[in-house]
């Protein structure tokens, strides 16, 4: 194989992953719930309520980076065209996902994860991996990975501060993509995990969301 040959994926690997941890994601949604100056006229949310929302976000923020890692890890060795173009699809559509977390965050006058970087670095890795493992591996990783997600966000639907709609609002709306992206998985082929896998998964995300919450 000629150097250009390997040169080319390696600068679009790194194109992508600097567009996603350094440059503003741009949604091609409206950003769901009412915006700020609506919320204004509604009772406003507390300090504490705030610091809570805002570490909700900044999970959700880290769990779109890991997204788009996975994505573009298990992109870059799909077999078939088909596939990396379903995986590359994905990754776009979660781009409002990021673009609505990070606006959200900027609201709430908070931050991202610091350690953003190192959530794309691991999930890329284990994107790649799964990738490697074959094309209907792959499409089974999405499907348990949206699973879990869906879970996940369930979960913060129930701990969100009941006055934050606008939060509320933008979980729901990426709750309801994510299972569209498992169930497009699914259909393309994708398998079930072994019940060892999927329960690893579980604990990794774990450690990034316990993290991301303070860090």
């Amino acid at each position: 194989m000629e150097a250009s040959q390997l040169l080319d994926p390696c600068l679009t690997v790194l194109d992508r992953a600097l567009r996603a941890l350094f440059a503003p994601a741009r949604a091609s949604r409206p950003v769901p719930g009412a915006p700020p100056e609506a919320e204004a006229g509604q009772q406003a949310l507390s300090a504490s309520d705030r610091r809570r929302a805002a570490a909700l976000m900044r999970v959700n923020h880290a769990g779109e980076i890991a997204a788009q890692a996975l994505y573009h890890g298990q992109a870059l060795v799909a077999h078939t065209g088909t596939t990396r173009g379903m995986l590359l699809q994905a990754a776009q559509e979660e781009t409002d996902h990021l673009a609505w977390c990070e606006k959200r965050l900027t609201e709430l006058e908070s931050r991202p994860s610091l350690l953003n970087p190192l959530w794309y670095a691991g999930s890329f890795a284990i994107g790649a991996l799964a990738g490697l493992l074959g094309d209907r591996v792959s499409l089974g990783f999405v499907v348990e990975t949206e699973k879990q997600v869906e879970g996940h966000l369930d979960s913060h639907l129930g701990a969100l501060p009941p006055g934050d709609a606008r939060s509320r609002a933008i979980v729901k709306a990426m709750q309801a993509d994510e299972i569209a992206h498992g169930a497009h998985a699914r259909a393309a082929g994708g398998i079930d995990l072994p019940a060892p896998v999927r329960e690893l998964m579980r604990r990794t995300a774990r450690v990034m969301t316990g993290t991301a919450y303070w860090v």
